[in-house]
């Protein structure tokens, strides 16, 4: 692994976007696919416990860092071919997707904005803006640490549903290294809007298509008003996005949950509802958080909620990750208390527990 840059006692906030954790025991960057399966290879031969990371964006570290090896995966390759686009692990995800809309493409120019890297899109399935990458995504290159070999996995085998996906129900298995993508040539047309939202701003309907170019600038601009796209001077958008993932009910717990939303806000009062599979209903986190009384900005401490939106907790510059979930631990309280449903954190935590 000589191409490898090897730290010791190496400071991780610096490489997350909230900016907070300890350090690890030792820090790799690898550049190239082989060097980042020698490196896996080596920390597993020896036991020693390994943290991968990619862009930082979904990530929340102990304050006492990581005992182990952490593994930077920093591999490059954007390849466009017709309409299918090959991605390395490390690639920055709105790079590719300003590259794909360049090319007038369709499929992931609403996906423009989200942080983080290529490899990091089919473990969580990423979506926004009523697109996920599920919906192109055609395979996945992965090393396999259980069988020691190098796979492709086919879109079917992946196990993609709402924010999960195979590689996040086995966290220690897979190691991404390659993801492939079909977009759609639409003569520079964006996919068919989905997201009321964009469809509002937009001034079209829902199923309309529009340039792509202008579908992914709205969809910045949007997101930027959320505080949802990295700007180093906003200590809004010193967070991982979305801290907690939409809930998903039963008909059941739907009842009980419209019930509570009666009893505490009026019998005329409704909670968001979109259907999510049979006999289950999404609703809404940021309108559970908010309506819980953890209004935009809530909190004194150094962790707060972003004063642009309620779904995402922040670092004001000098919180600790105790401080963050501190505040993560009072939001689930509340709305658990206010309404009878638990909330879900969506950034994978390391070393830290809610």
């Amino acid at each position: 692994m000589g191409r490898v840059q090897e730290l010791h006692d190496a400071p991780l906030a610096p490489l997350t976007t909230f900016r907070l954790g300890g350090p690890a025991t030792r820090l790799l960057t690898a550049t190239t696919d082989a060097d980042v399966i020698d490196a896996v290879r080596e920390a597993d031969a020896a036991g020693t416990p390994l943290l991968i990371i990619g862009g930082g964006s979904n990530l929340v570290i102990g304050d006492q860092g990581f005992a182990g090896t952490a593994l930077r995966i920093a591999t490059k390759g954007c390849t466009l071919d017709g309409t299918k686009l090959e991605l390395a692990a490390g690639e920055v995800w709105t790079d590719a997707v300003e590259r794909t809309v360049e090319a007038g493409l369709a499929g992931i120019e609403c996906l423009a904005g989200i942080p983080g890297s290529a490899g990091a899109t089919p473990i969580q399935n990423v979506g926004a803006y009523g697109q996920e990458v599920s919906a192109t995504i055609t395979d996945v290159v992965a090393y396999d640490r259980t069988t020691g070999e190098t796979l492709t996995l086919a879109n079917a085998d992946c196990a993609f549903s709402y924010r999960h996906s195979r590689f996040k129900a086995e966290p220690d298995r897979y190691v991404v290294l390659r993801v492939r993508f079909e977009l759609e040539d639409a003569g520079g047309l964006s996919a068919p809007i989905k997201y009321p939202e964009t469809a509002r701003t937009l001034g079209v309907e829902a199923g309309d298509r529009v340039p792509a170019a202008t579908a992914r600038e709205t969809v910045l601009k949007l997101r930027a008003g959320k505080g949802m796209v990295l700007d180093p001077e906003d200590h809004d958008t010193w967070s991982a996005g979305s801290f907690f993932t939409n809930p998903i009910l039963t008909e059941a717990e739907f009842a009980a949950f419209r019930a509570r939303v009666a009893e505490r806000l009026g019998p005329d009062a409704t909670a968001p509802a979109f259907p999510a599979g049979e006999g289950l209903t999404k609703t809404s986190a940021a309108w559970l958080i908010d309506k819980a009384g953890f209004t935009k900005g809530y909190g004194t401490g150094p962790a707060r909620i972003s004063t642009k939106h309620t779904l995402a907790l922040t670092n004001r510059g000098a919180a600790t990750t105790e401080d963050l979930l501190a505040l993560a631990r009072e939001v689930v309280a509340g709305v658990r208390d206010a309404f009878g449903v638990t909330l879900v954190n969506e950034p994978v935590t390391v070393g830290a527990h809610l």
